[in-house]
């Protein structure tokens, strides 16, 4: 029986006849796991930018995914392609007035997200002290006995979700883009590490991977996305993406669900009877560097 010919095929016809003529007699004595690693391998490398995958490439890359993470990690894990939903563009607000400066926002989404080890949270809770704006004089690595403290109070920072992203603007492979429902992600197979992206986010928001990312098997979250918290790899960029696997299903993110207190109130900016909508028209609010023009899509506000 003949088989289709695919990219699939095709590639592993291609490695077979380049060892027959590399007369070495490798490949011939490669076990499955082997072949279907070095297939992976060269597929991977010759594979699109996500944006212009047909359906059929990206159903082989997420396979693919799967397929690496079981041979790396020793995990199964489920990577999807959800889409944006019609009508949906994602905002968050968070209330100053709340955050305690528990950080259990930072926990959740290191976890949810799949985070080495090696590199820092997505989120920041920087302690100020009270009645100071000045972020110079934000404590970053805080570690009092107790929260909240007396004589303090808390800002979280994360990607804003910028409507004008200046990372974005400054990729010169275009492996970074913002989507439909306004979440900024990237392509973690097409990013080249340069890292132009981290200098132009004046929020500090991006995150690089110096070494191989370490995940233990026991903390991998196997619900995954492609442009989301699926297993990533050294040299790249990451980043908060409003947990798109979580949110494009309906569901709340990680930091939202894990706050003690209420403070983080995340929505559809295009809902007018939501809440997000509600804070926005009925208190005073305010966005992180709003000076610079880059519209994020992330506000702040207080009870008073």
């Amino acid at each position: 029986m003949t088989q289709p010919l695919n990219r699939r095929t095709f590639l592993c016809g291609a490695t077979a006849t380049v060892a027959t003529v590399a007369g070495a007699g490798v490949l011939a004595s490669m076990d499955s796991s082997l072949t279907e690693t070095l297939g992976d391998t060269l597929e991977g490398l010759l594979q699109k930018q996500y944006q212009r995958m047909t359906p059929e490439e990206i159903q082989e890359a997420l396979a693919r995914i799967e397929r690496r993470a079981r041979r790396r990690q020793g995990v199964t894990i489920r990577c999807v392609n959800t889409p944006p939903r019609n009508q949906v563009t994602f905002g968050f607000a968070l209330n100053l007035s709340r955050c305690i400066g528990a950080r259990r926002c930072v926990e959740a989404c290191f976890r949810e997200n799949n985070c080495s080890e090696h590199n820092q949270p997505y989120i920041r809770v920087i302690s100020l002290p009270k009645g100071s704006w000045d972020l110079t004089r934000g404590d970053h690595g805080f570690n009092p006995a107790t929260v909240p403290e007396p004589d303090r109070w808390y800002l979280p920072v994360q990607c804003q979700q910028c409507e004008d992203p200046a990372c974005v603007q400054a990729c010169p492979v275009g492996a970074t883009w913002q989507e439909p429902d306004g979440v900024v992600v990237i392509d973690y197979d097409w990013c080249i590490g340069c890292r132009y992206c981290q200098t132009a986010c004046p929020y500090w928001a991006r995150r690089f991977n110096w070494r191989e990312p370490l995940v233990p098997a026991a903390r991998m979250v196997s619900e995954t996305h492609y442009l989301g918290n699926r297993p990533r790899m050294r040299g790249v960029m990451e980043k908060c993406t409003f947990c798109l696997q979580r949110t494009r299903q309906g569901r709340q993110p990680a930091c939202q669900e894990a706050c003690p207190t209420g403070a983080r109130i995340f929505g559809n900016l295009l809902d007018p009877e939501g809440e997000l909508r509600y804070v926005l028209e009925h208190k005073t609010v305010y966005r992180l560097k709003e000076e610079l023009h880059t519209e994020p899509k992330f506000w702040y506000f207080t009870d008073v």
